[in-house]
């Protein structure tokens, strides 16, 4: 008999009642660690004061009014992240799904107004993740993705992730764009080298194709930077935005040039809900305190203190783990033993992580935690590997 919700999860038997920056609180009273964040999406952790604070008043003002009238808050938001990025324009969604469905009907679009209608490929990387809708689908392309979903949106082609000669070779007259996560998170934390991303912008100037970054899960300071790619040095033509943007209150942002968006006017796309005041509100507090020169530093900072102590970590148990990667407090422990096993091993030690592909275990703790809590984060993972090897 099935559920009465869907059964599309394989939960965890934990359910959590209450959170306080970065822990969570059981329904039995026990603490967990959380070093997952709601999969990067609680990028200030758990009842964030400022947060409650703009959002309880918002609530108390208006919440829904539909993108048929002005929305203040989403004009600031929409200015603050034009003002601290590349972009000339923003719309807003609900999530990173939708943005990435936009991302795909704007690239087309750019190109059937300029009069090249036959320019509807879009070239996707291997270990990609786009979210599940028909085009993310697509886009990735993987069988567990797909697999009876079938007939898939068509236009999408998979390479190797960063291979630089095969993009240049699937290049042709019918390609409209190219995206990517500079650092893919469900593939396993795999950053794209600057020098590739680089290389990637350098094709797209040169065939006049489209650079679609997809960071929703590596943006928003997760990487030290306010946007991943800004470490290459270089700008996409459309970006794909959502997790952090809302610290924790659904919403999600496609941000573009003037060019790449030329081809959406009224009737072209929307939504009911995108951009509402309550998403709105906190995110230009989010933004507000997460694109702060001072707090990105210390992302930075705490970053290479966690990357240290995982290094000593991965030392005194090489029969779990393999290596490190990532950047920022975006990083993958690379395991040994299967990925599964040390979540799991980590529930029993009371601290929460996220599994990847590659066999990898994610740590995307909030931004603001502590060094304390890095502390105690590294010696909880510590004892789950123990118990491993018992």
């Amino acid at each position: 008999m099935i559920t009465t919700v869907l059964p599309t999860y394989a939960r965890a038997n934990l359910t959590f009642t209450k959170g306080e920056g970065t822990w969570l609180v059981e329904a039995s009273g026990t603490r967990y660690l959380d070093l997952g964040a709601g999969i990067a999406v609680n990028a200030l952790g758990h009842a964030h004061p400022e947060l409650v604070q703009v959002l309880t008043q918002q609530a108390s003002q208006l919440w829904h009014i539909s993108n048929l009238y002005n929305i203040p808050q989403q004009q600031a938001l929409a200015d603050a992240l034009v003002a601290a990025t590349f972009a000339d324009t923003a719309f807003f969604t609900n999530s990173g799904t939708e943005a990435c469905e936009l991302a795909v009907k704007m690239a087309r679009k750019y190109w059937f107004e300029k009069g090249a209608p036959n320019r509807t490929d879009i070239i996707a990387y291997e270990g990609a993740f786009h979210g599940r809708s028909a085009a993310g689908i697509a886009a990735a392309g993987t069988e567990k993705m797909t697999k009876g979903f079938a007939p898939l949106l068509p236009g999408f082609a998979q390479l190797p992730f960063g291979d630089i000669d095969a993009t240049r070779a699937a290049i042709d007259e019918n390609t409209a764009a190219i995206i990517i996560e500079p650092v893919q998170g469900e593939g396993g934390i795999r950053p794209l080298p600057d020098a590739d991303l680089q290389a990637l912008r350098a094709l797209c100037d040169e065939t006049g194709t489209l650079l679609i970054m997809d960071e929703v899960q590596c943006g928003v300071g997760r990487t030290g930077r306010l946007f991943a790619h800004e470490w290459a040095g270089v700008t996409p033509d459309i970006m794909m935005v959502a997790k952090g943007i809302g610290g924790g209150f659904p919403l999600g942002a496609v941000l573009a040039t003037e060019n790449a968006a030329s081809g959406m006017v009224a009737g072209t796309h929307g939504s009911t809900y995108g951009g509402n005041p309550l998403a709105c509100a906190v995110g230009n507090k989010v933004m507000e305190i997460i694109s702060n020169p001072d707090f990105l530093a210390e992302v930075n900072r705490k970053s290479g203190l966690l990357r240290q102590k995982l290094e000593g970590l991965i030392a005194s148990h090489p029969d779990i783990f393999t290596g490190v990667r990532g950047t920022g407090l975006m990083l993958g422990l690379m395991c040994k033993a299967p990925n599964m096993d040390v979540v799991n091993a980590g529930y029993a030690q009371h601290i929460l992580t996220v599994p990847a592909a590659d066999n990898v275990v994610r740590l995307l703790p909030p931004l603001n935690i502590t060094d304390d809590e890095i502390s105690e984060a590294v010696a909880r993972l510590d004892a789950a590997a123990t118990a491993l090897e018992g």
